[in-house]
């Protein structure tokens, strides 16, 4: 009896590991569709959609460096990932070039962002908590992107040439701190704790004399963020995936993801992410519907050459959103580095 239960479970571990190799498989392949599209697209791709692809390469790097050796498929697929940091290297250095050509001012602005190592990846995971999560919500968003971007700069140090970086101003802190903050207001609150670390700043909570936040760390601040952007995620599946709803969904798993939060990295959602490419030209969110309105726009700014490219959105000629194509390949990149680390003991959640 007892060999019979420990074939049993030989027979499921071998099946968990063959499914596990499938869904990586289907995560490569749209990687790599994805890639092709940045091949094409890398001189029209705005400053986001840029960082997508960088955080991307950051989990591929990782992957790369830590894949598993545990059989020939296994190898296989690790080439594969190779080939593709390596397509992408290619591509970035024009994608670069062009933001540095079309927007320098802004190129400058972000420049520190636009490296793949800047981009730290998570080698341990945490969990959200549903007591964390705020009694009620905004509707409408908190704060504009241009506060965002400002509090940005002093943070990295790029606010004027030679600037000193870490600066962490009344305005830009409370702002970053504010609870009851929805959807794109509430990704950017935790990206601006999460840049801070990464740019080695210490300290952003410091000469906050509330009371209430007495206790209050900067992973505490993560925690109640992702626990709320995972409530959004959940009401949005909820009540189904919609245009409106798709690019924060995503932006969501892509952030919380880095950030280190493992339940984020749901299998159905990874489903609906691999459904919602465009098979034939390999991005995220095409609506060909948009095509007039883009030759449109590409007029406007021939007639305004120096009019600024919203930093957030870009549909490109051939429909596709910028945006939302970066956070999906970004998003894929840690569903990768997240099913690889379940296969190391050393990588297990924490909590």
């Amino acid at each position: 009896m007892r060999a019979a239960a420990l074939a049993l479970v030989a027979a499921a571990l071998c099946a968990c590991r063959a499914c596990r190799a499938e869904v990586i498989d289907d995560v490569l392949r749209s990687l790599s569709r994805g890639a092709s599209f940045l091949e094409r697209q890398h001189a029209h791709i705005n400053l986001d959609g840029v960082v997508g692809f960088l955080m991307l390469q950051a989990e591929l790097k990782e992957a790369v460096r830590t894949w598993p050796h545990s059989d020939p498929v296994s190898w296989a697929q690790r080439t594969t990932a190779v080939a593709l940091v390596k397509r992408l290297d290619q591509s970035f250095d024009k994608a670069v070039a062009a933001l540095q050509r079309d927007d320098p001012k802004y190129y400058r602005e972000f420049e520190p962002l636009l490296s793949w190592s800047f981009w730290s990846v998570p080698r341990q995971w945490s969990s959200t908590q549903r007591s964390l999560l705020y009694r009620s919500t905004m509707s409408t968003e908190c704060y504009d992107e241009q506060l965002s971007d400002k509090c940005l700069t002093l943070l990295l140090g790029t606010w004027k040439m030679n600037g000193t970086p870490c600066i962490v101003t009344k305005p830009c802190r409370d702002t970053m701190t504010r609870f009851d903050c929805p959807h794109y207001s509430l990704s950017h609150q935790l990206l601006y704790f999460m840049i801070g670390r990464m740019r080695g700043c210490t300290n952003l909570l410091k000469g906050d004399t509330r009371p209430s936040r007495a206790n209050m760390t900067e992973r505490s601040y993560q925690k109640i963020f992702c626990s709320n952007m995972m409530k959004t995620n959940q009401d949005i599946m909820r009540q189904g995936l919609t245009e409106q709803t798709v690019d924060i969904f995503m932006e969501n798993i892509l952030i919380c993801g880095l950030a280190g939060f493992s339940d984020f990295y749901k299998a159905d959602w990874l489903r609906h992410i691999l459904e919602l490419q465009d098979e034939e030209v390999g991005c995220f969110g095409r609506d060909e519907s948009a095509v007039s309105q883009i030759i449109g726009d590409e007029l406007l700014e021939q007639l305004q050459p120096h009019r600024r490219v919203k930093r957030r959105e870009k549909i490109l000629a051939d429909g596709c959103s910028s945006h939302m194509t970066a956070v999906a390949v970004g998003a894929l990149g840690g569903y990768l580095n997240f099913y690889l680390s379940e296969q190391d003991i050393t990588k297990r959640p924490l909590s």
